[in-house]
C-alpha cells in the first residue's frame, strides 16, 4: 500500500540530507497519515488519511 493520503492525495516528497561537512545523500519525507474508519458510498471502510484532512473536516471518523 502507498503512503498515500485518500482524500487529498499527498504522498512523499524527496529531497537532499545534508551533513554538517555538506555532503548531499537522498531521503524522503513521508506524510503524517493515519489509518481511519470513515463511510464511503453506505459502507464503513478503513483509509489511510492525512491528519491535515482529519484536521480540516474533509473526513468525518466513525466512532
Amino acid at each position: 500500500m502507498a503512503r498515500v493520503c485518500a482524500v487529498c492525495g499527498k504522498g512523499m516528497h524527496a529531497g537532499n540530507k545534508v551533513s554538517h561537512s555538506n555532503r548531499k545523500t537522498r531521503r524522503t519525507w513521508a506524510p503524517n497519515l493515519q489509518s481511519a474508519r470513515v463511510m464511503i458510498d453506505g459502507s464503513p471502510r478503513t483509509i489511510r488519511v492525512c491528519t491535515r484532512c482529519l484536521r480540516s473536516g474533509k473526513v468525518q471518523r466513525l466512532v
